[in-house]
């Protein structure tokens, strides 16, 4: 049996757009980062890490490791590489999930667990075969993602050097990869939430 799948929420960002840090804005009576630490727990990724930089989360729950990243203003890059350092030695792999995409479903993260037990190293939620988030990424890449991560750019140059290792999971009935960057995104994602 694979060993477990962690999650980790990358909520770093200062949200400069939206005049606050992305982790804190509130969605539903909940702060994005809730909701992201929720995506994960919901889809069973476990034990979860969540990046934080701009903002220390107040209210997070026990179980859940914060980790700070000092350079978060070089962007998603050194966060990606501060939540995989903080994944526990008993995970084969890790679920990387972004707290500014709310209409992820957890169904998403359940796919991507289910193709890594199935064999997949690597596993990316697609939509109408788009390939977004989340992203699974198996212990035996970490060293790698986290060379070649840099700047605001994630596991994205990775992936391309490496294409033959991914497994595309369709998750378009599972929710929508929408980032939330300004305040009329928010309110785009509020009135999807609202129907």
């Amino acid at each position: 049996m694979p060993g477990n799948v962690a999650g980790v929420l990358l909520a770093a960002g200062s949200g400069s757009r939206l005049g606050q840090p992305k982790a804190l804005v509130m969605l539903g009576g909940e702060s994005l980062a809730a909701r992201g630490i929720a995506l994960l727990r919901a889809g069973g990724a476990g034990p979860i890490v969540v990046v934080t930089g701009a903002a220390e989360l107040a209210d997070r729950p026990d179980d859940v490791l914060c980790v700070h990243n000092p350079d978060w203003p070089t962007g998603m890059g050194s966060s990606l590489a501060a939540g995989l350092a903080a994944v526990p030695p008993g995970s084969a792999a890790a679920v990387v999930a972004l707290a500014d995409q709310p209409l992820v479903g957890p169904e998403s993260v359940r796919r991507l667990i289910r193709a890594h037990h199935a064999g997949a190293s690597v596993a990316v939620a697609c939509y109408d075969g788009q390939p977004r988030n989340p992203v699974l990424i198996g212990r035996e890449h970490f060293g790698e993602v986290v060379a070649l991560a840099a700047g605001d750019v994630g596991a994205r140059p990775f992936l391309r050097a490496h294409p033959d290792l991914i497994t595309r999971v369709e998750c378009a009935d599972t929710g929508r990869p929408d980032d939330i960057d300004s305040p009329e995104d928010l309110a785009r994602v509020e009135e999807l939430l609202a129907t």
